[in-house]
């Protein structure tokens, strides 16, 4: 990697005293939850949801269904970039690191890192990016080079020292499938993934992710009612572990219930053929309320930040070291 750009890795506990970073995107999945009257409570129930959901899924030898626990870590990665003597820092990346807690022998399992994906320079892609490039359009398209800088800096992150050293495993990220697609189930079945299903076309999400290295696959686990994505390098189902699949699983299962409940908190489970949809009615509410239109305006305004502070002070420069990238 050029010599004026590394990486650092910063990490912090997320549990029910977790308060955002002033450098978290607020619209993420668990800085969202941290907010406001009943943050401490948000937390708390969110926290449950995932040890009864790994439960759940983790039945041999758990005739209770309370043997395990899920802790999670907040990882931040700071980009690096020293210009003549003068050196800035932007938290390029953020993922959540899960670690699996055997009550009943005390011991710590590892668990996988990657799960929730945030980044403010896929705020800047989405939100300023795309809607300049489609204004008084009449068709949608991408602009040349869509995604690269965000593709490259995150290959660059996992193939460096700084990952490395912390992490023995590629990461893997799991998303909600797109409300814009339909999804077929396959006659593939996995223990712990559960129903596999395959859909009509790539979204735009997996484009973008095909761009950090990630290829994706759809699964619904059992006693879950829609496929989750994953993005992932290498061999999903080979790669990890059964725990470590359902640490991913219930952690991010539980986010989706939360952030999206007419797909993953519906009372009916997704059949032959799906086609998810935000405007479906039947579903359950969780006891964790959040504003969506929020988070919509949140990220408008943090992708033009991130041109602000980091696009355009480093534009010249990151493009041409995005360009010459070796990966």
């Amino acid at each position: 990697m050029n010599k004026n750009f590394a990486f650092t890795l910063k990490r912090i506990r997320f549990d029910e005293n977790y308060n955002p970073s002033d450098k978290t995107r607020i619209t993420t999945n668990f800085a969202n939850l941290a907010r406001g009257e009943k943050r401490q409570e948000n937390l708390h129930n969110a926290l449950v949801m995932i040890d009864n959901r790994f439960n759940s899924l983790a039945q041999w030898d758990n005739p209770k269904s309370d043997r395990y626990a899920v802790e999670l870590e907040i990882i931040t990665a700071e980009l690096n970039v020293d210009l003549e003597g003068k050196g800035g820092a932007f938290p390029v990346i953020e993922i959540l690191k899960t670690t699996v807690v055997d009550k009943q022998s005390g011991q710590r399992i590892e668990g996988i890192v990657g799960n929730n994906f945030s980044s403010y320079v896929r705020d800047y892609d989405f939100s300023v990016v795309l809607p300049a490039h489609n204004k008084n359009r009449n068709e949608f398209s991408m602009p040349a080079n869509f995604g690269d800088l965000h593709g490259n800096i995150f290959k660059n992150f996992i193939n460096s020292d700084a990952y490395n050293t912390h992490f023995s495993k590629p990461p893997v990220i799991c998303l909600s499938v797109s409300s814009k697609n339909s999804y077929y189930r396959t006659g593939n079945v996995h223990p712990v993934l559960g129903i596999e299903y395959q859909q009509d076309e790539a979204s735009l999400t997996d484009y973008y992710f095909a761009k950090m290295g990630l290829t994706a696959r759809y699964f619904m686990p059992a006693g879950s009612v829609a496929p989750l994505a994953f993005y992932f390098q290498g061999d999903l189902v080979n790669d990890y572990t059964n725990l470590e699949l359902i640490s991913t699983i219930s952690t991010m299962e539980t986010f989706q219930k939360i952030y999206r409940p007419e797909i993953y908190n519906a009372n009916s489970a997704a059949g032959n053929v799906y086609q998810p949809s935000l405007s479906h009615q039947d579903y359950s509410f969780t006891r964790i309320v959040y504003d969506r239109e929020e988070r919509s305006q949140l990220a408008v305004e943090q992708g033009k930040f991130t041109e602000e502070t980091f696009i355009k002070p480093y534009q010249a420069v990151l493009e041409q070291w995005s360009a010459n990238s070796v990966l």
